[in-house]
């Protein structure tokens, strides 16, 4: 029997789940790694695995994209068969996606165990899609691996056990580690001709800013702003791009250097050596946090507060006045937080694997007993 079947569906999944693969294999635990693909562009995905060193998919659900209810009914429908299937001893979900609730969902009826990476994050902003995802994922789970303090206290709130929380660390981290090196070394700043000048980098791909073509225009007209300052590098999401065009946006201000989707080593090189980060990513907040390079959140709220009271994350919203200042205030800003968040220390895929080999001796031990 298969001990561990992951999941991923998306972009940021498949950089939490590589450091788990890993650890995992040297533990000598099996596993079968299901892709549902939600995201399928091979800029979003399969650049993802060649770079991370990722395992080939043992399935691909072949997804795509769809509304909320119809992507989250495909990916239960196509994954019951492959779970029926593989049969684990525990299936591990990472993140907040469509694919981490439906296949937590599916696996909870047919009564395996979950164990959620990534667990008891919150923006209280129940219009966020995902953070119904979380909540919901949540309190599936068995396990629960969480990567701050607040988090713990979230699912505390929430009437969680405590035995089913672990503060393990953020895997996504790990990941950052073990890349950084070789992703400075590429110099990808020298490719927009920004080689040892200040510059920003922007990224906009949720549907509540992406979607609305009102608030769109609000961040296409701050980011035209912020690029009168210092240039502005923006990688386009596949649907922002199409929003973009299909409102007429697309021309920016010359400040603003597109470019399509950067792979994750390419993105996180010319991030480290950024001066500014624009984002309404969660991972990116994470990620400039432990880089040490400010953020401006453009959203109304976040569910890593962590990366606001280390310093580095500011939210500010989508007021094209209020980013510009923020953006101003971070660039004159000298004194550089570089506090890291306790144990974002690049080891958070061997605690989590620690806990799932852990789960694995008591599920044998119990049948072994039958208690």
């Amino acid at each position: 029997m298969t001990d561990l079947l992951v999941v991923v569906g998306a972009r940021p999944n498949f950089v939490k789940a590589a450091p788990i693969l890993t650890a995992a294999e040297r533990a000598g635990l099996t596993f079968a790694l299901v892709h549902t693909n939600q995201h399928y562009d091979d800029s979003l995905s399969r650049i993802f695995f060649d770079e991370l060193g990722l395992p080939s998919p043992h399935v691909q659900l072949g997804i795509g994209s769809d509304s909320h209810a119809r992507q989250t009914a495909r990916i239960m429908l196509a994954f019951e068969r492959e779970l029926l299937r593989i049969d684990p001893q525990i299936v591990v979900v990472v993140g907040d996606v469509n694919s981490t609730l439906a296949c937590a969902l599916v696996a909870a009826k047919e009564h395996y165990p979950v164990a959620h990476v990534e667990a008891g994050l919150r923006s209280f902003d129940e219009r966020m899609p995902e953070e119904i995802n979380r909540r919901l994922c949540d309190h599936l789970s068995q396990q629960l691996f969480t990567t701050s303090a607040d988090a713990n206290e979230n699912l505390e709130h929430e009437g969680i056990a405590a035995d089913r929380v672990a503060f393990v660390g953020n895997p996504m981290i790990d990941t950052l580690a073990r890349c950084l090196d070789a992703a400075r070394e590429r110099r990808v700043a020298a490719r927009f001709g920004l080689a040892g000048g200040p510059y920003a980098v922007a990224t906009l791909h949720r549907p509540e800013n992406v979607d609305d073509p009102v608030v769109l225009a609000r961040l296409t007209a701050a980011l035209a702003s912020v690029s009168r300052l210092l240039p502005v590098v923006l990688p386009l999401h596949p649907r922002t791009r199409e929003r973009l065009e299909r409102n007429g946006l697309r021309e920016l201000a010359n400040g603003v250097r597109t470019t399509t989707p950067l792979g994750y080593i390419d993105f996180l090189g010319l991030t480290a050596d950024a001066d500014l980060v624009l984002t309404d990513s969660g991972g990116l907040q994470e990620e400039t946090t432990a880089l040490g390079v400010p953020c401006l959140t453009l959203r109304e709220s976040t569910e890593r507060p962590i990366t606001v009271t280390a310093g580095t994350n500011t939210v500010v919203g989508t007021d094209p006045v209020r980013i510009v200042s923020a953006a101003k205030a971070a660039l004159e800003r000298e004194d550089a937080a570089d506090a890291m968040p306790p144990l974002w220390d690049g080891n958070a895929a061997e605690r989590i694997v620690d806990g799932l080999a852990a789960a694995l001796e008591r599920r044998i031990e119990l049948a072994r007993t039958g208690s």
